[in-house]
């Protein structure tokens, strides 16, 4: 039983890898290479070349790869190498495959603002649905990998520099205005990818310090109708013990609670932050 759950998982891992490079590369075909919108990657290289030499991009997305997987054999390991080979051999088979999906799904390019955020959403719907595999599409942030190994030299940094760098040469090629629709697109890409592996949150966790503990607590008992947690710490400056309130309430009572406090005690401490997930007695 417990060999068919775990096939079963990876199973289902692959599948979410799967569909999220066909989504990445629809996306692509549809909106990122017809606007020449440059975001990073292997990606914004193959859009580049093939503007500038008319190479395929597929072919180059899997030259590019390539190379960083034998990279990746070099300075890493066959382990760390072994859960990217197949994601860099099929996701520009995928690129190639849906290359012509342009003529089947026409989009009106004169607002490319709208399809900047269009396809920011989609790739962060792609994207995160790749982190929920658990695996990677491997290329360039290989080499950010590498680099960590090697260097110690953090992966945020490198892979944020390399991608600047592609965006920027997208600049020189394309235009300024390209690298707006390029930062527009990474920034609801972020934000839809968090939404995609967090969800989007209905609660808030508040964490309260007050003078006036036992007034708060009547109001968060008797007016919102929830419960309260509170439990000890000590101030890291004056090493003093104090008491902290913990409660969590649906979103929508995000301001009777904060206004609430603010009512009882106008110098309370309090630090409000989302909860993705809450169970049991509230």
């Amino acid at each position: 039983m417990k060999k068919i759950l775990i096939k079963k998982e990876k199973f289902t891992r692959w599948l979410l890898l799967g569909l999220a490079m066909i989504i990445s590369a629809c996306l692509y075909n549809i909106i990122l290479l017809p606007l020449n919108i440059v975001t990073g990657g292997t990606n914004g290289i193959a859009t580049i070349t093939h503007y500038l030499y008319g190479f395929d991009p597929a072919m180059m997305v899997l030259l590019l790869s390539m190379a960083c997987v034998i990279f990746s054999f070099m300075y890493l390991g066959v382990e760390k190498t072994a859960g990217t080979i197949v994601a860099c051999a099929v996701y520009p088979l995928f690129i190639k495959m849906t290359s012509n999906i342009g003529l089947l799904i026409s989009l009106d390019t004169t607002d490319i603002l709208l399809l900047s955020i269009i396809g920011g959403v989609v790739s962060g719907i792609s994207n995160g649905l790749m982190y929920k595999s658990g695996y990677s599409m491997g290329g360039l942030p290989i080499i950010s990998q590498i680099l960590y190994e090697k260097f110690k030299i953090p992966v945020s940094k490198t892979s944020i520099t390399i991608n600047i760098i592609i965006v920027l040469t997208g600049a020189f090629f394309f235009g300024s205005n390209n690298v707006l629709y390029a930062i527009i697109f990474l920034y609801i890409n972020n934000i839809v990818i968090d939404k995609v592996l967090l969800g989007i949150s209905n609660n808030k966790a508040f964490y309260i310090i007050t003078n006036k503990e036992d007034e708060v607590k009547e109001y968060i008992f008797k007016e919102l109708k929830h419960t309260i947690t509170t439990f000890e710490v000590k101030g890291g400056f004056l090493d003093n013990k104090r008491k902290v309130m913990l409660t969590v309430i649906p979103s929508r009572e995000y301001f009777k609670l904060t206004e609430g406090i603010k009512l009882i005690d106008k110098e309370a401490f309090f630090v409000a932050t989302d909860a993705y997930q809450v169970e049991g007695a509230r």
